[in-house]
């Protein structure tokens, strides 16, 4: 019988990095994070003076697609997965006072410094809950669009993930993320150990199967695109770069 992934303690392993990454983001991860990061992915530097700098400082999000969800003022916005809060906040710029965005997040103190955030930077259309996106604590049709930033790999339930969103999503929504994904599929090696997951690695689906898990609660994909820029910092992730095509897409889609 094969290995199964602990997922009891893939949640403890994600809980306890992003818990580091919330609390100091200048430590070292298999990934980068902050500013420097988020410029070369291709954020505005006109969205990020609206940004907090410490949710800047603590982003550790894979690509950029908001060019590609062109969120409208007067939108409603879910972020899965919402950290700190960059990309919400990005997204409250675009929806203006208008509109509302809610993240989404399962460690309590990415939570807690992102409201903590909200509050003191007059982001008043900005709210944050704890909670799984596995299992979304909102109404069907609750939402014009869904985002999410080096998230989904995280998840061992990626297809309950998409059904959640595309249940939550009005008629016509969109969904626009950027995500880690593998050209070639992972051993099982790889796939059972929970500290690659952690890593964003382990969790990578083949890129097929991933745009297949999309689409089979009812997306049509209208766009996908590789992130070049972003890379992985340590050598256990740059090895799996290189020998499965792990790698970094955005992409959008619309409910049909």
């Amino acid at each position: 019988m094969s290995e199964s992934l602990d997922t009891d303690k893939l949640e403890r392993e994600v809980k306890s990095m992003y818990r580091d990454v919330a609390e100091s983001a200048d430590a070292e991860f298999h990934f980068e994070t902050g500013r420097d990061l988020a410029d070369r992915l291709g954020y505005d530097p006109d969205d990020l003076e609206y940004v907090p700098d410490p949710a800047i400082d603590s982003f550790a999000g894979v690509g950029y697609y908001f060019d590609m969800v062109e969120l409208e003022p007067g939108e409603a916005v879910l972020d899965l997965g919402s950290g700190s809060g960059m990309d919400a906040f990005v997204a409250g710029v675009h929806v203006t006072e208008t509109g509302t965005v809610t993240g989404i997040d399962m460690t309590d103190e990415q939570v807690e410094k992102a409201r903590t955030l909200a509050a003191a930077n007059g982001f008043h259309n900005v709210e944050f809950r704890r909670g799984y996106i596995e299992n979304l604590p909102f109404e069907d049709g609750s939402f014009d669009a869904v985002i999410s930033n080096g998230v989904i790999n995280l998840s061992a339930e990626k297809d309950r993930v998409f059904e959640e969103v595309s249940r939550v999503l009005k008629p016509d929504g969109r969904l626009a993320l950027s995500d880690i994904i593998s050209e070639q599929r992972l051993s099982e090696s790889i796939k059972t150990n929970a500290d690659l997951w952690a890593a964003c690695i382990g969790g990578a689906e083949q890129v097929d199967d991933y745009t297949a898990m999309i689409e089979t609660p009812g997306f049509k994909l209208i766009e996908v695109r590789d992130n070049s820029q972003y890379e992985f910092t340590s050598q256990q992730a740059q090895g799996a770069c290189q020998k499965y095509g792990v790698k970094s897409i955005s992409l959008v889609a619309r409910k049909r």
